[in-house]
């Protein structure tokens, strides 16, 4: 194997597992230690320059830094990455005056923005204090989109979404709320220089099976009726209530049921329940309230008495999988069975929806209905227009929105000044030491024995009382700190300089480990496999050294080493160090372009 170049922006960057699974790269230990050192508005900002929103996400995220972990791969349990990132919003001073400045002076260039959600928030963010004049569309009177619309109050409080989103709104934007666009070639005639669409996936997917048409006055789409709840437009349902589908948007269906006064809540899938693409932890959350979740059911019909919806007949089937892995539900050819309730509730998708752009305005669609988008620029096949968040690929998450509000920034930022969108520059990688003395280290290098803690909630009595009572009531200071002692410090690398190496292998004896091996070169599955500890995951790179005075190579593991120093410690010559590596991502400003901006059209 080639000698690895850790200079190149990716390779650390792939090492911090929770950073690079984060569709915003949020530097995740980073703001961890800030955290375990009580500096909890510099926590907060190192969040808010990547996610924007830390008090929402450290809510409500879908969490993707957590499966990717490196503490899930010693023990059980991840670190709480999520709720620590709260800890920084709970227990923050005022961050207002840390906040970017708004340049009194504009660039002259006008951008629209479609939509008032994440995604449309987060281009804002970034390209309001360059100096663009900014007009943000929303058919909601409220900015927020899908975070205010769709999840209830008591997951995320009304105050904290109207504080982060706040601090975006307080950039200068001319905010057009209440009145949706309705048309894109009106739009476009209003000369924008550019124009991002960030509308969501607005429209429920619906049941067309017999008594639909006649039981319509009690069957509700789950998205409309969760924003029908949170504007308080309803405020009670039947005493009995299915909710038909497995997604997070099922979740919120059922628990907000149960506290608008439905005795009994049904959750029914027609797939496995590890199937469901439902969060674990909102499942687990579900049936902590009492709320059953049953699988391997198919809803066939509606049943209904002189127009009265009074049940929904179910076909029990089973999954069976061909050769290749694919799904088929077949009849159990058990008897039908019929679940008696009062109002039925159908989260079964979310769909694209641009009635208000016209098919001959520029603007190619795909098969399904999805703008034809350049994947790494976001932009359309009309050039001045971008999309983003669910609007662009379909149904993600708010990461993943703010994730694309960055990256359409990056583009039209680099549009506006005649710089093509897809020559992008890479992140910039700091590596700073962290040696203090001989065996001293400017960060808490001890490995924590201690299990994940678990979040405390409101009692289930109260909580189920009020629909804006919020049900987790987070980590005290106390308990932050523990969580946060957790982590294992990822982005704190081990750092090998062939040329002090003395071959003496003292790193390789004290390796809890057995991640170092120094052994002869060869092509990487066979030296893959003469490690110390095999290594079969190729998803995590090698670390191979230039050739040392004997003819061998040091080699490591990325995937297993735990970054706990004891390596460069027992080192006598300082041939291995302990580097804290930061990765800052591309975003939209001086340093992504260079040319002056693009004239505005006429």
């Amino acid at each position: 194997m080639k000698p690895t170049d850790i200079a190149a922006p990716g390779y650390f960057h792939k090492v911090v597992d929770c950073q690079w699974a984060c569709p915003a790269h949020t530097p995740v230990p980073e703001y961890i230690r800030l955290i375990a050192a009580g500096r909890y508005s510099d926590a907060y900002m190192v969040n808010w320059e990547s996610n924007v929103f830390p008090g929402i996400l450290g809510r409500t995220c879908d969490r993707p830094c957590e499966p990717a972990c490196r503490r899930g791969r010693v023990e059980k349990d991840p670190v709480a990455i999520c709720r620590l990132k709260r800890v920084a919003a709970d227990y923050k001073d005022d961050i207002r005056s840390r906040l970017p400045k708004i340049p009194a002076h504009k660039n002259g260039r006008h951008i629209a923005l479609v939509g008032a959600g994440p995604a449309s928030l987060t281009v804002a963010c970034d390209l309001a204090p360059l100096g663009y004049e900014i007009a943000i569309y929303d058919g909601d009177r409220r900015a927020g989109g899908m975070m205010r619309s769709q999840i209830p109050k008591f997951r995320l409080p009304e105050e904290v979404l109207d504080e982060e989103v706040g601090y975006i709104l307080d950039m200068g934007l001319e905010c057009r709320f209440g009145a949706p666009v309705e048309s894109m070639k009106a739009l476009l005639a209003q000369g924008y220089d550019a124009i991002f669409v960030g509308c969501g996936a607005p429209r429920g997917r619906d049941l067309d099976i017999p008594g639909r048409r006649e039981s319509a006055a009690n069957i509700h789409i789950g998205i409309d009726w969760l924003a029908s709840v949170s504007f308080g437009h309803v405020n009670s349902i039947g005493r009995r209530v299915v909710v038909l589908g497995g997604g997070n948007t099922a979740m919120d269906c059922c628990r907000s049921s149960r506290r608008l006064g439905a005795d009994e809540v049904s959750v029914v899938v027609r797939s496995g329940f590890e199937e469901m693409k439902a969060s674990p932890w909102e499942k687990e959350d579900a049936m902590n309230e009492g709320i059953p979740i049953l699988n391997y059911m198919v809803p066939k019909a509606f049943a209904h008495d002189a127009g009265r919806l009074t049940g929904v007949v179910f076909e029990k089937v089973r999954a069976e999988y061909d050769a290749k892995g694919k799904r088929r539900l077949l009849p159990t050819g058990e008897p039908e069975i019929l679940m008696a309730c009062d109002d039925v509730l159908v989260a079964v998708g979310q769909e694209n929806a641009f009635p208000w752009i016209e098919r001959d305005c520029g603007i190619e669609f795909d098969q399904w209905g999805l703008p034809r988008l350049d994947p790494a620029t976001l932009q359309s096949s009309l050039p001045q227009v971008f999309f983003g968040g669910d609007a662009a690929f379909g149904p993600r998450n708010i990461i993943t929105a703010v994730a694309h509000g960055h990256d359409a920034a990056v583009s039209i930022d680099r549009y506006l000044h005649r710089e093509d969108p897809r020559e992008r520059p890479l992140p910039k990688v700091v590596q700073v030491s962290q040696k203090m003395g001989i065996h001293e280290w400017s960060y808490d290098n001890e490995v924590s024995m201690d299990r994940r803690y678990r979040v405390p909630t409101q009692d289930r009595r109260v909580a189920l009382k009020d629909i804006r009572v919020e049900v987790e009531i987070g980590f005290d200071r106390e308990l932050a700190l523990a969580e946060a002692e957790r982590c294992l410090n990822c982005d704190v690398q081990t750092v090998f300089t062939g040329k002090l190496c003395i071959e003496c292998d003292a790193c390789v004896d004290i390796c809890p480990m057995d991640c170092i091996t120094f052994t002869h070169n060869g092509e990487e599955e066979d030296l893959r496999a003469r490690l110390r500890a095999p290594a079969p995951n190729r998803a995590q790179d090698l670390c191979v050294s230039d050739l040392l005075k004997t003819g061998r190579v040091m080699v490591k593991d990325e995937d297993v080493c735990l970054h706990c120093g004891l390596c460069a410690e027992r080192c006598p010559t300082g041939a291995w160090d302990m580097q804290k590596v930061l990765i800052d991502m591309t975003h939209a400003g001086p340093g992504c372009r260079s040319r002056e901006p693009r004239r505005r059209a006429a």
